[in-house]
């Protein structure tokens, strides 16, 4: 806790002794500081990364420092999320292009949208120097949240390990413990799988395990939360600029994939972002994770290095997505 708001509580305090129920509300207001976030992302290939982006932004009580791009081609991702913040009247919100690369075995099914976007006017900042940057600035209040491959993430610890340990917490999409992938809840899930985020980056995956910065993980066990025909219509027919922002690159998105897949998504990266809302959306438990040389999250013997959420709340994180994306 910051001096500045340590001294405000004693002084709020001090103002309940005399004046009763009138600190009520202060309290309640520094109680409530927005989180302090920065997203780094692979938007573009699958479509829960837009939910997730679209979730954040319609959330008060979190503030996005910055978005960096992950994985792929992470100029073209840049441009996507410059014209969705622009649409959806978040233009000020800072883009960081990440490290591209051509391992990208998912086709980027949101590249229409991204190539009708503005070209960007200048050069844009380099992500692993932003979040280097924003952690030494704001030591301590910084969540970092990782909803695609890792890396960004370990090329920020190789360069600068002071710096990401400056970071209040990593909160992560990526893993697999005790379940793998599924075709639906009904049928039962596979032993653990090497999941995409881990197993397309291993060395930086072992690298934030490794780090000593504390992690909060989101693997396949709690996030193959499918998002049905009744909430889709809700979102899609309600008509606001960040719902027809969704609604756009979803439809993007069946238009690259059909007929090889469901047009019911799974919102796997909308689950740690209902965590930093809600944290009772996904209860967590202390585990050690190693990544195996394979691209494996397993559970290990030693001191746990991550607080793990092995199954959601399912109707609470649809009360959560839901409320905010409708407001």
């Amino acid at each position: 806790m910051s001096r500045s708001v340590s001294l405000l509580r004693r002084a709020l305090v001090l103002s309940c002794t005399i004046a009763g129920a009138l600190c009520v509300a202060p309290v309640a207001a520094v109680a409530a500081a927005p989180q302090k976030v920065i997203v780094d992302m692979d938007i573009g290939d699958d479509i829960d990364d837009a939910f997730a982006l679209a979730l954040l932004l319609q959330s008060p009580d979190i503030e996005i420092v910055g978005v960096t791009t992950a994985w792929g081609d992470t100029a073209l991702r840049g441009r996507l999320l410059e014209r969705f913040l622009r649409e959806t009247g978040h233009a000020g919100i800072p883009v960081a292009q990440g490290i591209t690369t051509t391992a990208n075995p998912t086709p980027f099914t949101q590249a229409r949208y991204a190539q009708r976007g503005a070209a960007p006017v200048q050069a844009p900042q380099d992500a692993v120097d932003f979040i280097v940057r924003e952690a030494a600035r704001q030591p301590g209040q910084i969540t970092l949240l990782a909803l695609g491959p890792l890396t960004n993430v370990g090329a920020v610890i190789e360069r600068n390990r002071t710096a990401f340990g400056q970071l209040k917490q990593v909160v992560m999409m990526g893993g697999s413990v005790r379940a793998g992938y599924r075709k639906s809840q009904y049928v039962p899930s596979r032993p653990a799988d090497k999941e995409y985020n881990i197993a397309s980056d291993i060395k930086g995956a072992q690298a934030l395990f490794a780090s000593g910065v504390p992690i909060v993980m989101m693997p396949l066990d709690s996030t193959q939360i499918r998002l049905d025909e009744v909430e889709r219509n809700a979102i899609f027919g309600h008509g606001s600029p960040m719902t027809d922002a969704v609604t756009l690159l979803y439809h993007q998105w069946i238009d690259s994939y059909q007929p090889w897949s469901s047009n019911m998504p799974s919102l796997f990266d909308v689950v740690p972002v209902t965590y930093l809302i809600d944290a009772a959306t996904c209860p967590v438990v202390p585990m050690h994770i190693s990544v195996t040389d394979d691209g494996y999250t397993r559970e290990t013997a030693g001191k746990p290095n991550a607080q793990v959420c092995l199954a959601s709340d399912t109707p609470r994180f649809f009360h959560v997505v839901m409320q905010r994306l409708l407001k």
